[in-house]
C-alpha cells in the first residue's frame, strides 16, 4: 500500500508545480476586477469673468496586508506608505494663491473641501499606538518629501506640527497636522502627482493639463486624499481610496472680453476648453472606468437666468434652463448636454443649483471634444458666502510685542439663518476657531479679549469651550482651539490676543530673515451650516465622484490669511567685517614677525658699511690721509658705525606694538 503512494508523490508534485501559475493568474485576474479609476472635470463660471476647473481622479484598490501585492490600477507607492506608515487617513495639499471667499463662493463643496492656505498643508490620521504617532508622521513626512519632490520632510521637526484635539478633526490623540507657508509649488510638484495616474498625462482628461495655463492662473491648489479601511461598514467601504483633485481658477481668453452695454455691464467672456486649457479632450483613459465632464451653474447664476427669462417673456416649460440648452437667453453651449441634474435640496428653498453632464466615452481623435459656453446677455450674480467673512491681521508695532486679532463679519447668509432662528427660539451661532502660532511667537492666552459689535465682552459668555496648548520654546508650537456662541442679530466680532516677539539663534534665521515670519493660516468652521448637495434620489451618484463628495455632509470651512511678522535680526554684514579686520591684523603681525626673523643681522651690517663708505666725502678721506701722514701712521678708512643694535631694537618695538594690537582687538572685540 505504502509503494503506490510512494510512486505518485512525484505526479503530485509535478501536477502542483504546473498548475499554480495558473491558479496565481486567476487570483490576479480577480483582484483586477476590484480595482477602479475614473476621472471627472467639473467646469464652473464665476461672477469676476473668471472660470474654475476642478478636475477629479479616484482609484480603489482591495486592502491587503502583503506589501509586495502587485497592483494593475492603483499606484504600488501609495499603498506601500498605507501599509509600512499605517495610515488611516491622510491628505496632503500643495497650493500657490488665496481662494478668494466673496467673490468664487465659500458656502459649497469646493470650498470647503478644496480651497487650501498657501503652500503645503498635511494632515494624518494613524492606526498606531499613541506613543508611535510621532515616529510614524516623521516617517511619511520623509517618504512624500521624495515622493513630490518638496520639502515636506520639514514637517519632521516637533515645531511645524500640532496634535489638534477637536478643533480640526475628531481624532484625538492619532492626528497630526502641519504646514509650509511658504513652500513654493511648480511644475516639481505636479509632474510626480501626475505619474500617479495609470495614464499619467497622455490621454484623458489629465491630457488637458497644459502647464503653462494651470500656473499662470489666479488660484490653483493639488490635492492627494487618502482613506483606507478594513471594515465594509465604513464609508466607502474596504480598501484603499485615493482621490487626486486639481482644482484651478484661469481668466479665459476672449475677443468678446470689451463688449459692454449701455448700463455699463460688461459682457462674460465667452471661452472653450481650447481657449482654457489650449487642448481638446480626445478620448478618455481607456483603463478608466467613467470620464465625464460636468458643467456647473451655481444657485445665484441659475436666479439670475430665471430672471432674464421671465424679463423676456420666455419662461415656459419647454424653455428654461434646466432643459434645453441653447433655449436660454442668457448662454448657449457648443455641445448638446447628455444629461441636466437639478439640486434637489435648494438652500432655504431657493433657486437650485443646475449641472450639465456630459459623457466622454463617445469622443476619439477623430471627434474631439470642446465644450464651450457663449454668453448672449450681461449676467451680474454672485456666489454663495459663508455665514461670516473671517479675516486675520496684526495690531501693534515694533519688535517687541504685538497682537493676532480675527475679525468675523456677518453676510446675508447668517442674517437669514438667525432671523429663521429667532421664530424657532435660537439664537445662536457657533464658530469653531483652530490656529497654530510658532514657537517664537509668544502667545499670552489669558490675554483673550472678545468684542461683538465693536462692544467688549465677557469671555465666558461668548466662549464655550477652550482649549490651549503653550508653545515650548525651539520643541512645539503653541495651538489654541475655541469655540464660540455669538448671539443673535450680530453684525460684526473679533479675537484678539497679545504675544511678544522671541529671539533666534543665528543659525535658525532663514536666507531672507528680513522678509519675516510665517504664522500659518487659522482654520473657520460652522458647525451648524453644511455644503451638501443632493443631484440623486437613489445610489446612481455612486457612479459619479464629484457628485458623490457634493453629497457628504460637510461642515463650511474657510481659511485666514497667512500673517507675515517681522522679527529682530542681527545685521548679518557684521561677520563679514569681523572677518576682513582680523584677517587684516593677522596678515600684519605675522608679516612682520616673519620680516624680523628671516632677515640676517651680517647681510644688515655689510650692506650698512658699504653705504656709509659711499656716502663719506672726499674731504673727510684727505684729511684722515694728511692726519695719517702727519703721525707716521698707515692710512685706515673710517669706519661708520654700526646699525645692528637699532635695527633690532626697531623691529622687536614694531612687534611688540603689533602684537599688543592684536591682543587688545581679541579681549575687546573678539
Amino acid at each position: 500500500m505504502a509503494l503506490p503512494l510512494l510512486l505518485l508523490r512525484p505526479i503530485l508534485l509535478l501536477s502542483f508545480l504546473l498548475f499554480a501559475p495558473i491558479l496565481n493568474f486567476k487570483a490576479a485576474l480577480g483582484s483586477v476586477t476590484e480595482e477602479d479609476f475614473s476621472e471627472e472635470l467639473l467646469l464652473r463660471p464665476l461672477p469676476d469673468r473668471k472660470v474654475l476647473a476642478h478636475f477629479h481622479f479616484r482609484s480603489r484598490a482591495p486592502h491587503t496586508s502583503s506589501n509586495g501585492r502587485h497592483h494593475h490600477l492603483f499606484p504600488k507607492a501609495i499603498s506601500q506608505l498605507v501599509q509600512k506608515f499605517h495610515v488611516k487617513e491622510m491628505e496632503l495639499s500643495f497650493t500657490q494663491g488665496r481662494w478668494n471667499y466673496d467673490r468664487w463662493g465659500g458656502f459649497d463643496p469646493i470650498s470647503s473641501n478644496n480651497a487650501k492656505p498657501p503652500g503645503v498643508e498635511l494632515w494624518a490620521v494613524f492606526d498606531v499606538p499613541l506613543e508611535q504617532v510621532d515616529d510614524s508622521w516623521k516617517n511619511l513626512t520623509h517618504a512624500l518629501s521624495g515622493l513630490f519632490c518638496a520639502s515636506v520632510n520639514f514637517l519632521e521637526s516637533s515645531t511645524t506640527y500640532s496634535a489638534p484635539e477637536w478643533g480640526y478633526r475628531p481624532a484625538p490623540g492619532s492626528l497630526r497636522y502641519g504646514t509650509l507657508p511658504r513652500e513654493a509649488v511648480c511644475t516639481e510638484n505636479l509632474t510626480p502627482w501626475l505619474k500617479l495616474l495609470p495614464c499619467r498625462d497622455k490621454a484623458g482628461l489629465s491630457a488637458l493639463m497644459d502647464r503653462p495655463s494651470i500656473y499662470k492662473g489666479f488660484y490653483h491648489s493639488q490635492q492627494l486624499r487618502l482613506t483606507s479601511s478594513e471594515s465594509e461598514s465604513e464609508e466607502g467601504g474596504s480598501g484603499i481610496v485615493l482621490q487626486q483633485t486639481l482644482t484651478v481658477v484661469v481668466q479665459p481668453n476672449s475677443e468678446r472680453n470689451v463688449m459692454s452695454y449701455s448700463h455699463e455691464t460688461k459682457l462674460q467672456p465667452s471661452w472653450s476648453l481650447t481657449s482654457i486649457f489650449g487642448r481638446m479632450v480626445t478620448g478618455r483613459c481607456v483603463l478608466a472606468k467613467s470620464s465625464t465632464i460636468y458643467l456647473q451653474l451655481d444657485r445665484g447664476l441659475v436666479g439670475q437666468l430665471d430672471y432674464l427669462q421671465k424679463e423676456n417673456e420666455l419662461s415656459s416649460a419647454d424653455k428654461s434652463v434646466y432643459e434645453g440648452f441653447s433655449s436660454n437667453p442668457g448662454f448657449e453651449l457648443s455641445v448638446k448636454p447628455d444629461r441636466v441634474l437639478k439640486e434637489l435640496n435648494g438652500f432655504e428653498k431657493k433657486t437650485p443649483s443646475v449641472v450639465y453632464e456630459f459623457y466622454i466615452e463617445k469622443y476619439s481623435e477623430s471627434r474631439p471634444f470642446d465644450l464651450g459656453l457663449t454668453w448672449k446677455l450681461p449676467v451680474v450674480w454672485s456666489c454663495q458666502k459663508a455665514p461670516l467673512h473671517a479675516s486675520r491681521f496684526l495690531m501693534g508695532s515694533g519688535n517687541e510685542r504685538g497682537a493676532i486679532a480675527i475679525s468675523l463679519r456677518s453676510t446675508e447668509v447668517s442674517d437669514e439663518f438667525l432671523h429663521s432662528d429667532m421664530s424657532e427660539g435660537r439664537c445662536k451661532l457657533e464658530v469653531k476657531v483652530f490656529q497654530v502660532v510658532p514657537w517664537y511667537i509668544k502667545v499670552y492666552f489669558h490675554t483673550v479679549r472678545v468684542y461683538v459689535n465693536e462692544q467688549p465682552q465677557e469671555v465666558s459668555d461668548v466662549v464655550e469651550k477652550m482649549r490651549v496648548s503653550p508653545s515650548v520654546d525651539k520643541v512645539s508650537p503653541g495651538v489654541m482651539e475655541m469655540v464660540l456662541k455669538f448671539p443673535c442679530g450680530m453684525k460684526s466680532a473679533a479675537i484678539t490676543l497679545e504675544f511678544d516677539k522671541g529671539f533666534l539663534h543665528i543659525d535658525e534665521y532663514p536666507p531672507d530673515a528680513n522678509q519675516g515670519f510665517d504664522i500659518p493660516a487659522a482654520i473657520i468652521s460652522f458647525p451648524n451650516f453644511h455644503t451638501s448637495m443632493q443631484f440623486f434620489t437613489d445610489k446612481s451618484v455612486d457612479r459619479s465622484s464629484i457628485l458623490s463628495k457634493f453629497q457628504e455632509n460637510n461642515a463650511v470651512l474657510a481659511y485666514t490669511e497667512v500673517l507675515l511678522v517681522p522679527l529682530t535680526t542681527p545685521d548679518f554684514s557684521m561677520p563679514y567685517n569681523v572677518i576682513t579686520i582680523t584677517c587684516t591684523v593677522c596678515a600684519l603681525h605675522f608679516g612682520s614677525l616673519l620680516n624680523v626673523l628671516r632677515k640676517r643681522v651680517g647681510e644688515e651690517e655689510r650692506s650698512s658699511k658699504s653705504k656709509a663708505t659711499k656716502e663719506t666725502g672726499r674731504l673727510r678721506q684727505l684729511l684722515s690721509r694728511v692726519s695719517a701722514k702727519l703721525r707716521g701712521r698707515p692710512f685706515e678708512p673710517p669706519q661708520p658705525p654700526s646699525n645692528s643694535s637699532s635695527f633690532i631694537s626697531s623691529k622687536l618695538i614694531l612687534f611688540i606694538l603689533v602684537a599688543g594690537i592684536a591682543v587688545f582687538w581679541q579681549v575687546y572685540f573678539g
